[in-house]
């Protein structure tokens, strides 16, 4: 979770020395050229199958072509601390759609659990959605909400392949794939000679791409094939922790009342959700 808190951040750091997207690209591009080196390297096995090759695309596409579209765009209107915040109520879109896709069922306990997890993100956030002039943070909202419904998706789907792939391999795959469309809209939109190789943007390049992507997704990956979905998910709401405690560490960002109040509700909805969240299948002792 500490990794992807730093991702806001870093990213804010970047786009003061490269156009959005082109960092963007550059990030995906070469966690995935890294993760690929490193998986053929160990002789992983590539994917096989259409299906497993059309699920990496859908999962490259949401996660990393619309993740990273929407968390670039949204550091120019949003602070770190409040973006990843508000980034990650993605597992509460996530529960309902590993329901219909997963077969995956919360118990009471468990929606009990989100709706906490989504209320700190409430109270969190209000403050500044209900103050005036505001129309640039809520342009910054609506690219999280973008990032959000994106990675969702990508969640569900590696979900679904978690225990038929070789997670460096997929992850790596998945990256490339969804680094094409920001590569062409970049290319089309963005000038890369503006590019300022300064040691910031380097050090929020690698940064991004190896620790913020790379390991980041294979770490997920690698829960992913031993955990249910909604239960790995309720972690996210501790990033908003992270996030707010670097934002006032390192931006200067205000920690009042409000955002203590949704970190511990945050807390509250993750022990909830991971003790008691995920309904066991029944068992039935057959009589001979």
């Amino acid at each position: 979770m500490f990794l992807w808190a730093i991702c806001y951040p870093l990213i804010t750091i970047g786009i003061a020395y490269a156009p959005h997207l082109t960092f963007a690209t550059m990030r995906g591009g070469m966690a995935g050229i890294f993760l690929l080196g490193l998986a053929m390297a160990l002789g992983r096995p590539l994917p096989r199958g259409g299906t497993t090759w059309a699920t990496l695309a859908i999962i490259g596409f949401g996660a990393t072509s619309l993740g990273y579209f929407g968390m670039f765009h949204a550091a120019e209107f949003v602070s770190p601390g409040i973006a990843t915040v508000i980034g990650n109520t993605q597992p509460l879109l996530a529960a309902g759609l590993a329901g219909v896709v997963l077969g995956e069922r919360l118990t009471g306990w468990g929606k009990t659990g989100l709706i906490l997890g989504f209320m700190g993100i409430v109270v969190i956030a209000a403050p500044r959605l209900f103050a005036g002039g505001q129309e640039s943070y809520l342009t910054g909202i609506a690219y999280i909400v973008l990032a959000a419904l994106g990675i969702t998706v990508s969640n569900v789907m590696l979900k679904r392949i978690a225990d038929t792939v070789d997670p460096l391999m997929a992850i790596g795959v998945q990256l490339l794939i969804g680094s094409i469309p920001l590569a062409v809209i970049a290319a089309m939109t963005e000038d890369v000679t503006l590019i300022q190789w300064s040691p910031g943007f380097v050090f929020a390049l690698v940064g991004l791409a190896v620790f913020g992507s790379a390991l980041v997704y294979f770490i997920w990956m690698s829960v992913l094939v031993e955990v249910p979905l909604s239960k790995a998910n309720a972690f996210s709401f501790l990033v908003p922790v992270f996030g707010l405690t670097m934002g006032l560490l390192y931006y200067g960002e205000s920690l009042g009342w409000p955002e203590l109040i949704g970190s511990s509700l945050a807390l509250f909805g993750v022990i909830i959700v991971t003790q008691k969240g995920i309904a066991q299948p029944a068992c039935f002792d057959v009589a001979a």
